[in-house]
């Protein structure tokens, strides 16, 4: 929301002061005309043969056409050269004067043909940049001065007035593909939000959900006395939340993305790994667990990336192998924490459902610069293993992962038994 209010702000800014710019620029423009006109009307007698009377509106034509040099540059370049050459054509010059017309109305016309080189279409500054070469080709050509002389000027300053209008253009390109740029991180951090959103959803609402499963299927089995009816009662909740599961990771597939950035508010810490331990033995898992080491050393984001870690391996361990005993064992090093979660075959079926459980702990690992792995083992069951940089000296790679049965019970020893609490 505050990148996006900075957006807001660069936008109102942006259209903001190319009005006072252009206001700023129109209010130049009237005095520059205004003296201009000032020069022109006092000085015309000394160039021109021109009555009184008419000496201001001949002023005007020299000078007026420079008002337009924002608003109407074609416009302006159109009246100032038109009248220049009815000027050269019917007005005669004073003695001793060569130029056809006023230096103020040259001034003006040279003005007014680079604006139109700036900002009128490529027609048009064809025509104003041929039809001035002609004229002061022609009439300036009784003066003396090379025929070709102006045209030159007038062509180079018709190519600066170009190269002015390029560099401008790619300028506003480049500030409008700013803005683009802008409004597409805000629109990408919106999506990252909502993949955080989705990521703790699923860590969360399918942990706990799924322990209802686990309970209402090994609830003949741990409680006596049930009844055929309670029995049904037990499959039918059991049936209703595994619906339950499939519906929520169909919806939250939805808001799911690759690419998956750590949460900086606040989460579950290292040591809160045991809650979620205990809970799962509450719930009916024959879980056993080993922590060698201080989980409180671990910092906030490896410790959340090892919550969730834990927290998924133990929820999809005891849905998907029912019955089977649950083992972890989670070392933490100098700058590293490795967990290993695995179980043997299950004593029932699978619950059929596929998520992105898998996915999400691999993703909260690589966001950490750390890995895991996890695949089915030699013996039938499935292990999950991932190692957790969270220091320079932290070890980059993952050992083998064993079997359950082999060297990998030996690893996960001693565990807690079903009867005490670590």
């Amino acid at each position: 929301m505050a990148r996006m209010a900075r957006t807001a702000r660069l936008v109102t800014g942006t259209a903001r002061d190319p009005r006072r710019l252009r206001l700023a620029f129109d209010g130049f423009t009237a005095l520059v005309t205004a003296i201009l006109f000032a020069v022109a009307w006092p000085t015309l007698h000394l160039t021109h043969q021109v009555p009184a009377a008419a000496q201001p509106f001949i002023a005007g034509l020299a000078a007026v056409p420079f008002a337009l040099v924002r608003v109407n540059p074609a416009l302006g370049w159109a009246i100032s050269a038109g009248s220049a050459l009815v000027i050269a054509l019917a007005i005669p010059n004073q003695p001793g004067n060569t130029l056809p017309f006023q230096v103020v109305h040259i001034l003006v016309l040279f003005a007014l043909l680079f604006a139109v080189a700036v900002r009128a279409q490529m027609q048009i500054v064809a025509v104003a940049w041929l039809f001035s070469s002609l004229l002061f080709a022609t009439s300036m050509a009784r003066t003396g001065d090379a025929a070709f002389g102006w045209p030159i000027a007038m062509s180079g300053l018709v190519v600066f007035g170009l190269l002015v209008r390029w560099l401008a253009l790619s300028r506003r390109a480049l500030v409008r593909q700013e803005e683009e740029n802008e409004l597409e991180r805000a629109r990408r951090a919106i999506l990252e939000e909502k993949a955080r959103i989705a990521r703790d959803l699923h860590d969360v609402v399918a942990h706990h959900m799924s322990m209802v499963v686990v309970q209402a299927q090994t609830a003949p089995y741990r409680v006596t006395d049930v009844s055929p009816a309670a029995q049904v009662e037990f499959e039918s909740i059991g049936a209703s939340a595994r619906e339950a599961l499939n519906e929520i990771r169909s919806m939250l597939g939805v808001l799911r993305s690759d690419g998956q950035l750590p949460e900086h508010a606040p989460q579950p810490a290292a040591a809160d790994v045991l809650t979620v331990l205990d809970g799962a033995r509450r719930a009916g898992v024959s879980i056993e667990w080993a922590i060698d080491g201080e989980l409180a050393t671990i910092p906030d984001t490896a410790g959340l990336a090892l919550y969730r870690i834990v927290q998924e391996s133990v929820s999809n361990a005891s849905r998907h192998a029912a019955g089977a005993v649950v083992r972890v064992a989670i070392t933490v090093g100098p700058g590293v924490a490795e967990i290993v979660v695995g179980n043997a075959p299950g004593t029932s079926a699978a619950s059929g459902t596929s998520g992105t459980g898998i996915a999400g702990m691999q993703a909260r690992a690589e966001a950490i610069g750390g890995v895991l792995t996890a695949g089915p083992r030699p013996d039938g069951g499935f292990e999950v293993r991932a190692v957790l940089p969270f220091g320079a000296e932290s070890a980059i790679a993952p050992s083998p992962a064993p079997a359950l049965g082999t060297s990998a019970h030996q690893a996960l020893s001693p565990f807690t038994t079903p009867t005490d609490r670590s």
